[in-house]
């Protein structure tokens, strides 16, 4: 059967990555998720004090390290899907903290690093075969994508499901934080200057406010299959 490449797009806490994964792992193909991509940048950053007091990137600083950033995903049998890692250290659990969402944004938004994980991500879906999601998947990354969505809900429960995934974690959360977080990523996400959050002209909109994770799913995978019966 021939692969396809699947872009899914959409604001934070959307249920994206776990749409993709499920889809990846149903239909057989590699899934990448390019949002643990800049959210290692960004740990590398806040590790090695690359942020200014004020939150601002020491750009020229990270610029002359971004050769020493390598990101990769290794499949974790015991979970069924990829760990992503930062120079070889599983990073999974270090890149979901809240710290780390609150200063992902004005990581993402720098050109040169921009660059750098597109071409990571080009070539990683080079074959065809991906399910790959993120912010500019469908309009930057691959914009000849056989299937792309674009995906949403609200930002109160976006930032509910984010409550409850961080404390079914055991880390700490605070809903008006994180709903804070939620709306500041997406104003920031919209506005960047380089590959700024939009729907893709070609892509299918998926409002998931009011769905169940396992109709999602299979939303989702009727999408699929709709695209590969056409081919």
């Amino acid at each position: 059967m021939k692969k396809i490449t699947i872009a899914i797009d959409g604001h934070s806490s959307c249920g994206k990555s776990t749409m993709a994964k499920d889809l990846a792992r149903e239909v057989g193909y590699v899934y990448v998720d390019t949002g643990a991509m800049y959210r290692s940048v960004t740990l590398y950053a806040l590790r090695h004090d690359l942020f200014r007091e004020d939150g601002s990137v020491k750009t020229d600083a990270l610029e002359q390290q971004m050769a020493d950033i390598r990101i990769s995903f290794k499949f974790n049998p015991e979970t069924g899907r990829p760990d992503t890692y930062l120079n070889n250290e599983c990073v999974e659990k270090e890149i979901r903290s809240l710290e780390v969402s609150n200063r992902v944004s004005p990581i993402a938004a720098i050109p040169f690093v921009r660059t750098a994980m597109v071409a990571q991500q080009q070539q990683m879906g080079k074959d065809k075969g991906v399910v790959m999601d993120g912010r500019d998947i469908g309009t930057t990354v691959f914009p000849d994508a056989e299937l792309k969505i674009f995906v949403t809900a609200s930002a109160k429960v976006r930032a509910q499901r984010r409550y409850d995934e961080l404390q079914a974690k055991g880390m700490p959360a605070d809903f008006d934080d994180i709903l804070k977080n939620v709306e500041e990523r997406d104003y920031l996400d919209s506005h960047r200057e380089v590959s700024p959050l939009r729907k893709a002209d070609d892509a299918i909109l998926l409002d998931n406010s009011d769905m169940t994770i396992p109709e999602q799913k299979q939303w989702l995978l009727d999408r699929f299959n709709e695209i590969i019966n056409q081919k």
